[in-house]
């Protein structure tokens, strides 16, 4: 069974605030209702026949004109209505030139300031009320001089309304303009900041395949140096670790020169290729001599056209990565490096064993295995990294990633 909700009283209505008058049009009422006042107490009028022929008849549309001038940007549909029953019934009186005058300004308002659908009524109703008046004159005194009264109520109405229309589209035209070149500025700050972040990231894969495999063979030789009591061990470790540096040193060298003259004219930078993998894989035996690890390369691929430098480069860090992960992390063996070429991407697959591994270790941040992810994610490949069991019994650590090959750029090769 269900209640019915208790009904909660509801809160008063909260009253609008009134319109708070602009500055400088409270200044206009002013000035206007001043002039107006300055004609009448000189007697200069705008009609001749009247209905109320008091003197002072003309001050009261004066001073509803003048309030509805302060009102001019503040509630332009409320200065519109007062002006026009004001300018309407200014014509019943003696006539002040003010209160007309001021009636042409608060039509101007009402477009600039109004509402767009007021903005676009305004200028059709007054072209409809002037030629209402031409045509109701024409017919009523059937003279030119009802043409002269149609010229005049469209130069009070119709012709502040139009100018007020081409105000109000040229100020809306600007405001889109300046919106357009905010966003335009916003949109070019978030793309160099994304080509920066971009930039970064790849200076980050770079400096980390590249040091890297330096770094870790130097921490691993030298660990061996400090425990090993063998002088035919120390100096083969060394050794190892003197190639390394010198060969990390150069590296970051031409790192250094690439980011130093990246705006200026000089000649393109050897970019690493497939076509060193003979000596990296010798480098990391090398390397990986005192850890019983053996490297072994099968590249299966085919002759035909080349693979795109993108390709290329990301497949020689990849395979420059998991070489070096090995030297860090594999059991004694053998680390097999394949390369296949088939069904339109190159497949690259690194093999290690698995397994406790003996002697000293370098540690490890996981930030190869991320930059593998991202340059295989950049080409639109696939890369799968992990512990599978190998074909004769045991568990291996492979890598392997397969990038896609465009044939638009293998036909351009």
């Amino acid at each position: 069974m269900t209640h019915p909700r208790p009904s909660l009283p509801r809160p008063p209505l909260s009253r609008r605030p009134l319109p708070r008058p602009h500055r400088h049009d409270v200044l206009i009422a002013c000035a206007g209702f001043s002039v107006g006042v300055l004609l009448w107490s000189y007697g200069l009028y705008t009609t001749g026949d009247r209905v109320f022929d008091q003197r002072w008849a003309a001050l009261v549309p004066l001073a509803v004109m003048s309030g509805a001038e302060a009102l001019r940007r503040a509630a332009p549909r409320t200065a519109l209505v007062l002006g026009t029953l004001a300018v309407v019934a200014d014509q019943f009186t003696d006539g002040n030139l003010a209160t007309v005058l001021m009636f042409t300004d608060v039509v101007y308002a009402a477009v600039v300031y109004g509402t767009p659908a007021q903005a676009r009524r305004i200028p059709y109703t007054t072209a409809l009320v002037t030629v209402a008046a031409t045509v109701g004159f024409l017919i009523w005194w059937q003279n030119a001089i009802a043409l002269l009264v149609g010229v005049i109520t469209g130069m009070v109405s119709f012709l502040p309304a139009v100018t007020g229309s081409i105000v109000r589209n040229h100020r809306e035209a600007a405001e889109a303009a300046r919106l357009r070149a905010e966003q335009i500025a916003l949109l070019s700050e978030m793309d160099r900041a994304q080509a920066v972040a971009a930039e970064r990231a790849r200076m980050a894969r770079e400096l980390h395949d590249v040091v890297a495999n330096h770094l870790s063979a130097i921490a691993i030789h030298s660990t061996a140096a400090l425990s090993l009591d063998d002088p035919g061990t120390t100096r083969q470790a060394l050794t190892v670790i003197r190639e390394n540096s010198v060969a990390g040193l150069a590296e970051m060298r031409r790192l250094i020169g690439l980011l130093r003259d990246s705006g200026a004219e000089t000649a393109p930078a050897a970019t690493a290729s497939l076509a060193g993998l003979d000596a990296l894989v010798a480098q990391a035996g090398t390397n990986g001599a005192a850890s019983g690890l053996r490297f072994t390369l099968d590249d299966a691929r085919q002759d035909g056209p080349g693979l795109p430098a993108p390709v290329e480069l990301a497949a020689y860090r990849i395979v420059q990565e998991a070489l070096t992960n090995a030297l860090k992390h594999a059991a004694p063996g053998e680390v097999r490096v394949a390369l296949a070429r088939a069904d339109g991407a190159l497949r690259v697959t690194v093999t290690s064993p698995y397994g406790e591994r003996p002697g000293p270790r370098a540690p490890g941040s996981g930030a190869g295995l991320v930059g593998m992810r991202e340059r295989v994610a950049l080409l639109g490949g696939e890369l799968a990294a992990g512990p599978v069991s190998a074909d004769g019994g045991g568990r291996v650590w492979r890598v392997r990633a397969e990038l896609p090959v465009d044939a638009s750029e293998e036909e351009r090769a």
